[in-house]
C-alpha cells in the first residue's frame, strides 16, 4: 500500500481469484449490516445496497483499467530506457543526427507503435503488481499523491478503531453475557455488573487493554499473514455466516420470527450508506488480487458474477436477520444477537463459537492493517534520498499508528457509528473518488504516448467520461448528505 511495485506472487486461476475477492469483501462490515438494515427499513436498504453494489463494481473496473495503464506505462518507460542505452552504446548515428531525431520526435510523444518491434506484445497486460500508491505517483501531481495518502491513512485508522472495538466487545459479551439460556433474550446496559463491582464497560476496557498489549507490539515490527492462517480464518468465516443464515431461516420457517422492520426510515440512511460502502470495499486491494490471476480474458465477467453473489449474500444475511430478530434487540455485531437469544441457538459450544468468531478473525487482521498504516505514514513524509532517525522510524511512526485508534476504541464501542463514519468519509474517497481520478488521469496521461489506435483491453465497460463525472458528483452529494445529517442530529440532541 505504501507504493512501489512488489512481487506478483504465485499465479492462481480466475475462479480462485473470484473466491479470494469474495472473502475480502465479505468481512467485518457484513456483521454490522443487519442492524443498519433494521434501522433504515427493508425497501430503502435493498434499493441502496443494490445501487451501491453497482457503483462499487463500476469503480472496480476503473481500478483494473488504471492497473493495465500503469503496466503499459512501465513497459513504455523501460523501452525508452533501452533505446537510450542502445543509442549511447552504438556509433550508428552522429551527434547531429541524434539531436535532430530528439528535436523532431520527442520520446514522450512518439507513438509506441513506431518503436514496437514485437507485435505480439500487449503492453496493457497486467503482469506486474502496481499498488494504488504507485499508480497515484504515476498519474497524479504532488497534491494528488498527498491527498491519496491522507485518504488511505484516515480509512486505515477507521479500520483499526473498528477492529480494536470489535474484539473487546465480543470478549466482554462472552465473559459477561448470558450463555446459560436461563433468562432469555436480554439487552444489557454498559453500566450493569459483570464481575461483582466491575461493570460491563469496565470489562470492555480491560479486554481492550489486553488486546492492545498483545497485538500492539506487532505495529513496531513487520507481520505477514500466512497461507494456513488465511485458510483457517476463511473456513471459520464461512461456517459462522452459514450458521447464522440457516438458524435465522429455521426460526422464520417455524413462524417464530420477531422482526417487523419498517419499509423506510430516512434517519437511518446515512449510517446505512457508510456501512454499505465499507462492506463493498475492495478497491485498495485489487492489485494484490487481480495481478496473480493466470487468465484475465474473462476478468470482467467474473468480477460481475462476484458482485452479484456478494449482493445476494448480503441480502440473504440481512433479510433473515431483520425478520428473525426484533430490530430494537439486534446488536451492532450481528453474531452477538445469537448469544443473547437461546431460542435461536441453545447449544452452548456453538453460542461461544459465534460469540468469539470476531475475536479469531479480526485479531489476525489487526497487525496487518497496523503495519500497512505505519508504512503509509512513512511514505507520506518520505523525501527522496532521505532517511528517518531510528527513534522516528522505530518508535514515533508505530506510536502514531497505534495510539489514535485505541483511544477512539476506549471512548466508544459503537461499531455501527464507527463503520458508518469510516465508510461514509474515507471509504467514499477510496471506493469512488480515487478510482475515478485514477482512470481519468491515466487516460489523459497515456493518450499522447500510445495514440488513439491502441486500445486498453482491460478498459472499463463504463468508458465514457460521463461515468467518471457521475461517480465524482455522487461522491460529493453523499458526503454533503451524510455531513448534513450528522450536524442536524447533533443539533437536535
Amino acid at each position: 500500500m505504501a507504493g512501489g511495485i512488489t512481487e506478483t506472487g504465485e499465479l492462481y486461476s480466475p475462479y480462485v481469484g473470484l473466491v479470494y475477492m469474495f472473502n475480502l469483501i465479505v468481512g467485518t462490515g457484513a456483521l454490522t449490516m443487519p442492524k443498519a438494515f433494521a434501522t433504515a427499513g427493508w425497501v430503502v436498504s435493498l434499493t441502496l445496497i443494490c445501487f451501491l453494489g453497482f457503483m462499487s463494481y463500476v469503480t472496480t473496473t476503473f481500478v483494473i483499467e488504471a492497473m493495465a495503464s500503469a503496466n503499459a506505462q512501465l513497459r513504455w518507460k523501460r523501452r525508452e530506457q533501452e533505446e537510450v542505452s542502445n543509442d549511447e552504446s552504438t556509433s550508428d548515428y552522429s551527434e547531429d543526427e541524434v539531436m535532430v531525431r530528439g528535436r523532431s520526435e520527442p520520446q514522450e510523444t512518439r507513438p509506441i507503435l513506431s518503436v514496437q518491434r514485437a507485435a505480439s506484445v500487449d503492453h496493457f497486460d497486467i503482469l506486474e503488481r502496481v499498488e494504488m500508491g504507485q499508480m497515484a505517483s504515476m498519474f497524479f501531481n504532488k497534491v494528488g499523491v498527498n491527498m491519496f495518502y491522507i485518504c488511505i491513512i484516515v480509512y486505515l485508522y477507521g479500520d483499526l478503531a473498528i477492529y480494536a472495538a470489535a474484539v473487546p466487545i465480543s470478549l466482554m459479551e462472552v465473559a459477561c453475557g448470558n450463555h446459560s439460556c436461563s433468562t432469555g433474550n436480554v439487552k444489557y446496559n454498559d453500566t450493569e455488573s459483570c464481575w461483582g463491582p466491575v461493570r460491563r464497560k469496565d470489562a470492555y476496557r480491560v479486554f481492550l487493554s489486553i488486546f492492545t498489549f498483545l497485538l500492539g507490539p506487532f505495529t513496531f515490527f513487520n507481520a505477514q499473514k500466512t497461507k494456513y492462517l488465511q485458510i483457517l480464518t476463511s473456513l471459520m468465516r464461512w461456517i459462522a455466516f452459514t450458521m447464522m443464515i440457516v438458524l435465522a431461516l429455521i426460526r422464520i420457517g417455524k413462524g417464530r420470527g420477531e422482526g417487523h422492520p419498517p419499509v423506510a426510515q430516512i434517519s437511518g440512511v446515512p449510517n446505512l450508506f457508510g456501512v454499505c460502502v465499507y462492506s463493498f470495499m475492495c478497491q485498495h486491494s485489487l492489485p494484490s488480487l487481480v495481478t496473480p490471476v493466470s487468465d484475465k480474458r474473462r476478468l470482467g465477467t467474473l468480477l460481475l458474477a462476484d458482485y452479484v453473489l456478494i449482493l445476494a449474500f448480503y441480502g440473504l444475511l440481512s433479510f433473515t436477520a431483520i425478520f428473525c430478530f426484533d430490530g430494537s434487540l439486534l446488536r451492532d455485531m450481528y453474531t452477538l444477537s445469537f448469544t443473547d437469544d437461546c431460542e435461536v441457538l441453545s447449544v452452548v459450544p456453538l453460542r461461544y463459537f459465534l460469540g468469539l468468531f470476531p475475536v479469531f478473525t479480526i485479531s489476525t487482521n489487526f497487525p496487518i492493517i497496523a503495519v500497512t498504516l505505519r508504512n503509509n505514514w512513512k511514505t507520506l513524509f518520505h523525501r527522496e534520498g532521505g532517511t528517518y532517525p531510528w527513534v522516528v522510524d522505530r518508535v514515533v511512526f508505530p506510536l502514531i499508528t497505534l495510539v489514535p485508534p485505541v483511544v477512539v476504541a476506549f471512548c466508544t464501542h459503537d461499531l455501527e457509528t464507527l463503520v458508518g463514519i469510516t465508510g461514509a468519509y474515507a471509504g467514499t474517497g477510496i471506493q469512488y473518488i480515487i478510482p475515478a481520478c485514477l482512470v481519468f488521469f491515466s487516460r489523459r496521461h497515456l493518450k499522447p504516448v500510445f495514440g488513439c489506435d491502441v486500445v486498453n483491453k482491460h478498459r472499463s465497460p463504463f468508458r465514457h467520461t460521463f461515468w467518471v463525472c457521475f461517480i465524482l458528483l455522487w461522491s460529493v452529494f453523499c458526503l454533503m448528505f451524510v455531513t448534513a445529517n450528522i450536524v442536524l442530529t447533533e443539533t437536535k440532541s
